[in-house]
């Protein structure tokens, strides 16, 4: 059955959405830990972080295998898509990173069944998901444009930092406002950076995000699970 054009925009807004419930809103990724470090102390070393987490980070590691995904799911390729959700998997730098995504991941495959194009993963039992490869399967085979589900996924995470960096640095919601104009030039370049990348030859050495993760685990007193 063809999607229409407004049927693919809500598919997105709802995968988008905080309501969606993959429990996203509880994680800062290691902001919270670069906040207690003095890393990120104001609106312009939040927007530090965040922008070159995303560019520096994602859009040369995570996204193209997003991509990847992507593409072997609208196509109906299951076994590539098993095989890039495990190669994900596998580039979760730290435990806590590895549990949040796995986490959310199983989260997301939980809709897989009563999602109306879900059907085709609810098959695919035996995959232990990983919320990139869930994300992106589910957006392909619900006929969300690749450009589409790609903003909206990385809308979302950044939308997650700034509320954690308002609720932590602290923020002014109107500073909140402010960074996410900001950041929406830095998502567009995030995937103008993951199209010309071949998964294979993609990677990312972002030592000190994943000390700060690592060290997040045992810090003193925290909000955020990771």
């Amino acid at each position: 059955m063809p999607v229409t054009n407004a049927n693919a925009i809500l598919a997105a807004l709802h995968l988008a959405s905080p309501a969606l419930p993959v429990g996203g809103f509880a994680y800062s990724q290691g902001l919270e830990q670069a906040i207690e470090d003095r890393w990120v102390t104001d609106m312009e070393s939040a927007y530090r972080w965040i922008r070159d987490g995303l560019v520096l980070n994602m859009a040369r590691q995570e996204l193209p295998w997003w991509l990847a995904c992507y593409h072997a799911a609208a196509q109906s390729d299951w076994m590539r898509v098993v095989e890039v959700n495990d190669r994900l998997h596998a580039l979760r730098e730290t435990g806590e990173f590895r549990l949040e995504s796995v986490q959310m991941g199983h989260s997301m495959a939980k809709l897989f069944a009563q999602w109306p194009q879900g059907q085709s993963l609810a098959c695919l039992t035996e995959v232990v998901w990983v919320y990139p490869s869930a994300y992106a399967a589910l957006a392909a085979v619900s006929g969300v444009t690749k450009e589409l589900a790609l903003s909206a996924e990385l809308w979302s995470w950044v939308e997650n930092q700034v509320l954690a960096a308002v609720k932590s640095v602290p923020l002014g919601q109107i500073e909140g406002q402010a960074l996410l104009h900001r950041l929406k030039v830095d998502i567009a370049h995030a995937m103008e950076i993951a199209e010309d990348f071949n998964p294979e030859e993609s990677g990312s050495a972002a030592f000190g995000l994943a000390i700060t993760s690592a060290r997040h685990e045992t810090q003193y007193s925290r909000l955020f699970r990771s």
